[in-house]
C-alpha cells in the first residue's frame, strides 16, 4: 500500500499533461451564450467551454472579480466586453481563437474631494456575485454545496479585527469556539467536536489552512494575524474526504490576497487602543505590492506588529497588567505567471508571539486579579514556506502544493505547592510538518465535476518538559515532591521530566465526483484511502520508569494503519432558490504516545461519522432574504482527549465513545440596500455514552457524561450599514452581540468546572475618504467579566480560576492606501 501510494504521488504531476481540447470558434461567430452571475474566473471557463475559445488570465487575482450575467446570441468579442465591463480588466487577442484577460491601464487619480461633506446617500443596490466555495477544492457555487459553510470576505474585516487574528472569526461565526489560554496556544473547535481544553500532544480536531497549505497538526492554533486577507471560509465537518486526518470538526481556510501582476500599490495602518483598568495597546501594519516584470512576476510583502496591553494584576508579586502580549511577523508572496495558463506562487510566513504571563484570574482574590508565586510566560514561533503550481486548461485544472512548517510553542505553569518554594513547570512542543498534495480537478457547469488527488504528509512532534525550583537549595532534595521521580534543585536550575516524541507519515489517495442523474438533483460520492505510519519515543525519561514499560509502549506506537473514509451527499435546487441536501462523511485522527503519571502510554486513533440534513434559501449579502438550517447527528468512536493525569500534568487518553446532536440556523436580511441584519443560533447536545474504564466511576446511576469545552447553546446577532458619501466617501457602521452558553472544561469532577454563559458585544465605525480610512471600535460594551475558560494551572485545580473577557476597550485607527 505504502509503495503504491508513494509512486502515485510521485507521478501525479505528470498526469497533468492530459487536457481536453475543443474546436475553436471564430471571433466573429455569434453563438448562444448563457453565463450566470459569478466570478470572472468561472465566467471565463464557462465562456471558453460554450464557444471553444481559449481564454486565459495574466493575473490570477482577476479571477475573483464579480461579473454579471451574460445571455443571448453573441460573438466572443461582445460576450467578453459584457463580462469585463466595470471590472478594470480588458481582453487582448492572442490568436485566431485565443484571448488573454489583463488589467486595464490605470486611469488618472480623481481630484481630491472637497472639504465639505456631501449629504449621505444610500449605496446603490447593485447585483453581487454568487458565493463560490473554494475550500471544496472544486470551486463549487454555494447553491450546490451540500454542507454548512461561512464565507467572510475582506470587506467584512476592519484593521482592528485583522490585528485580533482568530478573535475576529470567533466573533462572526456562531459554530466556531475556542479555548482562551492565550494567543498562539488556543484550540479551535467547530460545532461541538471538541476533546478538551487542556493542551496535550493530540492532533487538532479542526484543520487550518493558508491557501492550500496546512497550518497545524499536533499543535494549537498559530493565530496568524489577518492583515491583507481576501477571504476566509469555515467549513463544518467532518471533511475527511478532501482534507484527511484532523478535520473532524471542519476546516478554516484563510486566503491571503495574491500578488497583483499589473499595478504597484500598498497600504499602511496604525491603531491605538485603551483598555479599562488596563494598559494601552498599539498595532502597526504595512503592505506593498511590486510588479517586478509587468504581467509576469510580482512580489507582495506584509509586515505587522501588535501589542495587546495587559489587564490582570498579580497581588502576590505586586505586579500590574501582567498579561501583555506582543506579536510581530509578516508574509511574502512571489507570483510568476509565464503565460495565461501557468501560475507559480512562492509563499513565506513568519510570526512570533511573546506572552509575558498567563491570562487567568482568581475570583476569590478579586476581579481581574490573582496571586501567583511566579510569572508564567509563553511564546510561539511559527515559520511556513510553500510552493504552489497551477496549470489551467478549458475545464481541467492541475494544482500542486508543497510546503514545510516549523512551529515551536513554549508554555509554563505555576507548579508551586502549599508551603513550598516557588516552582515552574515548562513544556516545549516542537512541531515540524512537511506536506505535498497534487490534484487534478475538472470544473463543470453549476458545481458538477470531479477531483482526483494524492498527498503525503510527515509530522514530527517533540514535547520536552522540565521542572524548575526557585528555592535556596543547592543540591537535589526529596521534598517537596511535585512530580514523582523529578528532583527539585532550587536556584532556578531545571530538572527534566519525561517527554514524548510522535511521528506520523501519511500517504493518501482521494477522489470525489458530482453528477446530475436527473435535472435538479446533484449526487456526490467520494472516498479517501490513507496509510499512516506511526512511531513514538520517550524523551528524557525519569529513572523511576521501568525499562520494560518503555519498550512495550514504544513497540505499540510503531505501527501502520490503513483507513478508508467514504462520503456521499445528495442535493436538489429544483425548488427555485431553495437548496435541500443530505450528507454523510467521516473523519479520523491517528494515535500516538503520551505521558501519563510519568509513564509512557499509547493512545489509539479515533473516528467520527456525521449524518446531516440541511436547507438553504438565498445567498447572504446578495439577496434580500437568506436563511439556512441544519440538523446533524455525529457518532464519535474511541475519542482522543487531552486530560490531566493524577499529578495534574497534561496527557492524552482514549475516553470512550460519544454522540452529538447539533441544530443550527441563520437568517440574513437586507430590508434596504445599505443595511444587513444577521442572526444565527446553534444548539449542541453532546454526551460521552460509553466512558472508558477509568471514567466509568464518574458516571452516576448509569448517566452519560457531557463532552467538554463547547457550549450547549450559542448565538450571534449582527448589524451592518454602509452608505456612500459625496466625492467617493464611504461610511460603514457595524455592531454585534454574541452569546456563549455554559460548558465544562473537561470530563469528570476534576476538570468539571463550568465556564461560559456570557455575552460579548462590539461596535465599529469606519469612514473612508479617498485613500484614507478612519476607524473607531469599541469591544465588550457591557464590560462583562464572564469566564471564557476555566483552566488556570493544572497543578492547582481547586482554586476558582477563570479567564475573563478583555475589559471594555476602545481603539482609534487610520489606514492609508497608495
Amino acid at each position: 500500500m505504502g509503495r503504491t501510494t508513494d509512486l502515485l504521488i510521485a507521478i501525479a504531476p505528470a498526469i497533468a499533461i492530459i487536457a481536453i481540447t475543443a474546436t475553436p470558434a471564430l471571433a466573429a461567430d455569434r453563438q448562444a451564450i448563457d453565463i450566470a452571475p459569478g466570478r470572472l474566473g468561472e465566467a471565463a471557463i464557462a465562456l471558453g467551454r460554450q464557444t471553444g475559445a481559449s481564454i486565459g488570465m495574466s493575473d490570477q487575482s482577476l479571477a475573483q472579480l464579480p461579473t454579471p450575467a451574460v445571455r443571448g446570441t453573441l460573438s466572443i468579442d461582445s460576450a467578453l466586453k459584457a463580462l469585463l465591463k466595470g471590472t478594470g480588466a480588458r481582453a487582448k487577442r492572442v490568436g485566431p481563437a485565443g484571448w488573454r484577460i489583463v488589467r486595464a491601464p490605470s486611469s488618472p487619480r480623481p481630484p481630491a474631494p472637497a472639504p465639505i461633506l456631501a449629504a449621505i446617500a444610500p449605496a446603490p443596490d447593485q447585483p453581487q456575485a454568487d458565493i463560490i466555495v473554494t475550500a471544496s477544492k472544486r470551486d463549487t457555487p454555494l447553491a450546490r454545496y451540500a454542507g454548512v459553510v461561512e464565507t467572510l470576505d475582506s470587506n467584512l474585516f476592519s484593521t482592528a479585527e485583522a490585528a485580533g487574528g482568530t478573535v475576529a472569526l470567533l466573533s462572526r461565526v456562531a459554530s466556531l469556539s475556542s479555548t482562551h489560554a492565550g494567543a498562539g496556544r488556543n484550540k479551535l473547535f467547530i460545532r461541538a467536536i471538541a476533546d478538551s481544553g487542556v493542551a496535550g500532544p493530540t492532533q487538532a480536531t479542526t484543520g487550518q489552512y493558508l491557501g492550500d497549505m496546512r497550518l497545524n497538526y499536533a499543535a494549537p492554533d498559530p493565530d496568524l494575524k489577518l492583515y491583507d486577507v481576501g477571504r476566509v471560509e469555515v467549513l463544518e465537518g467532518p471533511q475527511g474526504t478532501l482534507y484527511g486526518a484532523g478535520s473532524l470538526g471542519g476546516i478554516i481556510r484563510i486566503m491571503p490576497n495574491a500578488p497583483n501582476l499589473g499595478e504597484w500599490g500598498g497600504q499602511l495602518s496604525a491603531g491605538l487602543s485603551a483598555t479599562q483598568r488596563g494598559e494601552p495597546g498599539v498595532d502597526l501594519s504595512g503592505t506593498i505590492n511590486i510588479p517586478l516584470v509587468a504581467e509576469k512576476v510580482a512580489l507582495r510583502l506584509v509586515g505587522y506588529g501588535v501589542r495587546d496591553g495587559g489587564y490582570i494584576d498579580d497581588l502576590r508579586r505586586n505586579r500590574d497588567d501582567v498579561n501583555r502580549v506582543q506579536t510581530w511577523g509578516g508574509r511574502a508572496a512571489l507570483r510568476f505567471a509565464p503565460d495565461a495558463d501557468w501560475t507559480i506562487d512562492l509563499n513565506g510566513v513568519y510570526q512570533h508571539i511573546d506572552g509575558d504571563d498567563a491570562q487567568y484570574a482568581s475570583r476569590s482574590v478579586g476581579r481581574l486579579e490573582r496571586a501567583s508565586a511566579v510569572a508564567q510566560p509563553y511564546a510561539s514561533d511559527y515559520l511556513l514556506g510553500n510552493v504552489r503550481i497551477e496549470r489551467q486548461w478549458d475545464t481541467l485544472r492541475f494544482v500542486s502544493s508543497t510546503g514545510y512548517v516549523r512551529h515551536h510553542l513554549d508554555e509554563s505553569y505555576d507548579a508551586t505547592q502549599p508551603e513550598g518554594f516557588p516552582a515552574l513547570f515548562t513544556q516545549r512542543n516542537h512541531v515540524d510538518i512537511f506536506s505535498t498534495e497534487n490534484r487534478i480537478v475538472r470544473d463543470m457547469d453549476n458545481g458538477l465535476g470531479w477531483i482526483l488527488g494524492a498527498s503525503y504528509l510527515q509530522s514530527s512532534s517533540e514535547l520536552h518538559r522540565s521542572l524548575t525550583g526557585f528555592g535556596t537549595f543547592g543540591t537535589a532534595i526529596a521534598e517537596p515532591v511535585i512530580i514523582p521521580g523529578v528532583p527539585i534543585y532550587g536556584r532556578g536550575i531545571p530538572a527534566a521530566a519525561t517527554g514524548v516524541r510522535n511521528r506520523v507519515r501519511e500517504a493518501t489517495l482521494f477522489g470525489e465526483a458530482s453528477f446530475e442523474p436527473v435535472r435538479g438533483l446533484i449526487a456526490t460520492v467520494g472516498g479517501r484511502l490513507t496509510n499512516s505510519r506511526l512511531s513514538g519515543r520517550a524523551l528524557d525519561a525519569v529513572t523511576a520508569l521501568s525499562t520494560a514499560d518503555l519498550a512495550r509502549a514504544e513497540a505499540q506506537a510503531d505501527r501502520d494503519e490503513t483507513i478508508f473514509l467514504p462520503s456521499a451527499s445528495i442535493l436538489t435546487d429544483a425548488l427555485g432558490d431553495v437548496t435541500l441536501y443530505a450528507r454523510f462523511q467521516q473523519g479520523f485522527r491517528p494515535g500516538g504516545l503520551a505521558v501519563d503519571d510519568q509513564r509512557v502510554r499509547r493512545f489509539q486513533n479515533d473516528r467520527i461519522s456525521t449524518v446531516e440534513l440541511g436547507a438553504r434559501k438565498g445567498v447572504p449579502g446578495r439577496d434580500r432574504f437568506a436563511a439556512s438550517a441544519n440538523l446533524a447527528w455525529t457518532d464519535w468512536r474511541n475519542i482522543q482527549a487531552d486530560v490531566t493525569d493524577r499529578i495534574g500534568l497534561p496527557t492524552t487518553a482514549n475516553i470512550g465513545d460519544g454522540r452529538i446532536y447539533t441544530v443550527e440556523a441563520r437568517v440574513v436580511l437586507r430590508p434596504v440596500a445599505p443595511l444587513t441584519l444577521d442572526a444565527s443560533i446553534i444548539y449542541n447536545d453532546s454526551r460521552l455514552t460509553q466512558p472508558a474504564a477509568f471514567l466509568r466511576t464518574l458516571s452516576f446511576a448509569g448517566r452519560s457524561l457531557d463532552l467538554p469545552n463547547v457550549a450547549n447553546l450559542g448565538g450571534r446577532m449582527g448589524i451592518d450599514w454602509r452608505a456612500e458619501m459625496g466625492d467617493g466617501g464611504m461610511l460603514h457602521l457595524s455592531g454585534s452581540a454574541r452569546y456563549v452558553g455554559k460548558s465544562r472544561l473537561g470530563v469528570g469532577p476534576i476538570l468539571g468546572q463550568t465556564q461560559g454563559d456570557y455575552v460579548d458585544t462590539s461596535l465599529a465605525a469606519n469612514l473612508r475618504w479617498g485613500a484614507v480610512q478612519y476607524s473607531l471600535s469599541l469591544t465588550n460594551l457591557l464590560n462583562s467579566n464572564g469566564n471564557r475558560f476555566s483552566l488556570g494551572t493544572p497543578f492547582d485545580l481547586n482554586t476558582d480560576y477563570y479567564t475573563p473577557l478583555r475589559p471594555r476597550t476602545v481603539r482609534l485607527g487610520v489606514d492609508f492606501a497608495f
